[in-house]
């Protein structure tokens, strides 16, 4: 595949040939079900693509979607969390002692509605994957998993259909990523988007959520640091808006970094009802009720050393609350900063 460099400093991929754009678009059962991408794609705004679209490893690096209004992903096309509607992921290359992680970089994807989900995926799709269990039982498990996944990844103007999974997940170690300007609606029993532990310095800023959660608030910080999440609109939080926590022996799971040195700022939450509302935003979330920690590995280091979660040094400032009255700010650690909210 051939990459050049761009006037704005982006590498960039070669045009897809037309043999992609003819497997994306065939009717269902006539092609694979998953089409792997390495190239800049562009589609019309009346496409509707029944595949899930994969950008695997570093050979995937600079390449760019662009759906200029296009849907990808149909209610009957299923997506999980080991093959999500659109998946930015890891490939290891090599067996055991020897084997390292192919991690794709400077990926590009605009202009999309996304059914299902898109998830970025490095060691493993969520903290429970066997490699992110294993790589957790090391003292550098941190700086592994982030050189094992994707990174400087950009999602731009994006419409999020849930249709009951997490529609956006930042696997572990995922860092580097920005996403703006985009829209999440439909309903979940979980989270809208999730930062899973390891992962770091990713922006989740000028975004609109009216989605409905069931038991779960919009989005998760769990055990990721030095992210910024501002300027965001919630609507109807109900069960909750930013929780920011550790879980502490999930899967077996050690998780090694800190939820700290995050940055919730000038957030708009729109409250319709106050009496069953959750906190907007809680900080140190999991400390009540930990019912991970009997799994935790008893190792010297990470959540096996101290299951507390260590959320710590995060600024919270100048978040509005509209609506009815309701338990906005929950915080249990004076390190962080909480000013200006209104």
């Amino acid at each position: 595949m051939a990459v050049w460099a761009s006037l704005s400093g982006r590498a960039e991929a070669a045009p897809c040939g037309p043999e992609i754009y003819q497997s994306l678009r065939a009717p269902a059962g006539q092609m694979p079900e998953a089409v792997r991408v390495t190239c800049d794609l562009d589609l019309d705004p009346s496409d509707v693509i029944a595949r899930k679209i994969v950008f695997a490893g570093e050979q995937a690096s600079g390449s760019m979607l662009d759906c200029h209004g296009a849907t990808i992903g149909t209610a009957d096309l299923k997506s999980t969390p080991r093959a999500p509607t659109i998946a930015i992921r890891s490939v290891p290359k090599g067996r055991g002692e020897d084997r390292i992680w192919s991690a794709p970089s400077d990926i590009t994807i605009r202009n999309c509605t996304i059914v299902g989900s898109l998830r970025l995926i490095g060691l493993g799709p969520n903290g429970e994957a066997e490699a992110v269990r294993r790589s957790s039982l090391t003292r550098d498990h941190t700086r592994n998993a982030q050189n094992a996944a994707p990174s400087g990844i950009v999602l731009d103007r994006l419409k999020f259909q849930a249709t009951g999974g997490i529609p956006l997940y930042f696997g572990p170690g995922v860092t580097r990523t920005t996403l703006r300007n985009s829209r999440f609606l439909g309903k979940t029993a979980k989270t809208a988007i999730y930062l899973d532990a390891e992962s770091a310095s990713n922006d989740i800023s000028g975004n609109t959520f009216a989605m409905k959660s069931v038991g779960r608030e919009l989005i998760a910080v769990d055990g990721s640091a030095r992210n910024v999440i501002a300027n965001n609109t919630f609507r109807d939080p109900e069960n909750g808006g930013i929780y920011v926590y550790r879980n502490c022996g999930e899967g077996g799971t050690i998780r090694h970094q800190k939820p700290q040195y995050n940055e919730i700022s000038g957030n708009r939450f729109i409250y319709k009802e106050a009496l069953t509302a959750r906190p907007a935003i809680w900080l140190n979330q999991r400390d009540i009720g930990k019912i991970f920690c009997s799994t935790d590995p008893k190792y010297p280091f990470g959540s096996s050393l101290d299951s507390s979660d260590q959320a710590k040094h995060n600024i919270v400032r100048n978040n509005r609350f509209e609506g009815p009255w309701s338990l906005r700010i929950v915080n249990f650690d004076d390190t962080n900063r909480i000013v200006g909210n209104k």
